[in-house]
């Protein structure tokens, strides 16, 4: 299909994922029956050799999972990939991209990264449609920004409210986990092909494998930076990552991360059938800090970002930094990123290298909306329902004014 074509055509993600998930999970469900009588028949013979002896039944209530009240079967990364398996068009952009975000990063490409789009993913037509805007705005821009499309289908609560598209993706409350990640695979992989890479924030040790080879830059939150099982997660993607600072503000805690990062690591995890396995990883070079602010106000200054390579140099680890320009960097109001924007273009154009990337939050219309779990066929079209996000003409006016900062840094770089 071409690129008109596939923003233009009716969005049947969910009822095309729920198909897809109802006859998975009819062969998971065959497949452990599979699993349990082998077990069965196997582990007899293991106990005898081993000289343990059948004990009756122990009364166990209460003291096993005494607080679950349901378990589901789950489709298996393996089996999804299977039947929405991705297209030599999807798989380009993200090879290309890739390795234009880690050129960028480590310096040998002098344009800079430009992750853009909604707080949160909730509706696959706005979604593509969206996905349309950035694939004009790369072609335009092409040659100063590299521009990914924020496709964020986990979100992280500070209490409880809804977790994101993967896990509740009719957003009322049903949460259908299987047909969430089915229809992240299949979103991810529609606008992949219509040649924009995305970026990610994983949330647990599972949900990466189900995108497996779409994502090109994973990021993590201020809430999970400091959870070792996150940075040894991340020690292995074949993504580029980066690292938010706390919500406090530390900067220390995302050079911690850093350089957990890139030491190799071994743990426990899943293989792509679901089944726990033994990890070993290299190691992921290319993390570096995202300042984002904090609940004490932002961090984006020349100062913050002065005082941020200073920290990172006497690590040893490059001076890169990566700007958030929503979050505590706009202090919660969306009308004051293009400030944000504004001051970090200000900084390139005036020769700073340590700025690699910037982070923006947009949506097609302005603002939020709350998210009616009982009605959520009255959203808004195009309206985030968690953070508030620019709308379409403010998001192309900032990235017009990043491109020019890389030119004039550029021109500048090349009189001296």
């Amino acid at each position: 299909m071409t690129t008109e074509e596939l923003a233009g055509a009716p969005d049947r993600t969910l009822a095309d994922a729920t198909r897809i998930t109802d006859l998975l999970i009819d062969v998971q469900t065959r497949v452990n029956g599979q699993i349990e009588a082998a077990l069965a028949a196997l582990l007899p013979e293991v106990r005898q050799r081993l000289g343990v002896a059948s004990a009756p039944a122990t009364d166990l209530a209460g003291l096993v999972d005494a607080r679950i009240t349901g378990l589901s079967v789950v489709v298996t990364p393996a089996a999804v990939a299977s039947v929405v398996p991705l297209s030599e068009a999807s798989v380009a952009t993200t090879r290309a991209a890739r390795r234009s975000a880690t050129a960028v990063l480590d310096g040998t490409d002098d344009r800079v990264v430009v992750i853009a789009g909604p707080c949160s993913i909730h509706d696959p037509a706005a979604a593509v449609e969206y996905a349309g805007f950035l694939a004009r705005m790369r072609e335009r821009h092409g040659a100063d920004l590299e521009i990914l499309m924020r496709t964020y289908t986990e979100k992280p609560r500070t209490e409880v409210d809804w977790k994101g598209f993967a896990y509740d993706p009719y957003l009322d409350g049903s949460s259908r986990i299987s047909v969430g990640l089915v229809a992240t695979r299949m979103l991810m992989s529609r606008i992949t092909e219509l040649g924009v890479p995305v970026a990610a924030e994983p949330l647990n040790a599972l949900t990466p494998q189900y995108v497996d080879g779409l994502v090109t830059y994973n990021g993590v939150g201020a809430r999970n930076v400091t959870d070792q099982t996150a940075r040894e997660r991340v020690s292995g993607f074949s993504s580029v990552v980066g690292f938010k600072n706390s919500p406090e503000g530390s900067i220390d805690a995302a050079i911690q991360a850093i350089m957990a990062a890139r030491a190799p690591h071994q743990f426990l995890g899943v293989d792509a059938h679901g089944v726990s396995a033994q990890l070993s990883t290299t190691g992921n070079a290319t993390g570096h800090v995202i300042l984002r602010g904090d609940k004490s106000g932002p961090n984006y200054s020349a100062a913050h970002i002065a005082v941020t390579t200073q920290k990172l140099a006497a690590r040893g680890l490059p001076e890169v930094v990566v700007v958030d320009a929503s979050h505590g960097n706009s202090q919660k109001d969306h009308r004051r990123q293009p400030g944000v924007v504004r001051d970090l273009a200000a900084q390139i154009a005036g020769g700073e290298r340590a700025i690699r990337g910037v982070m923006v939050e947009s949506n097609l219309v302005a603002g939020r909306q709350d998210l009616d779990q009982r009605h959520p066929e009255r959203l808004a079209y195009g309206c985030s329902v968690t953070d508030a996000c620019v709308d379409l003409d403010t998001t192309e006016e900032m990235l017009a004014e990043l491109a020019a900062a890389v030119r004039a840094r550029r021109e500048l770089a090349g009189r001296s």
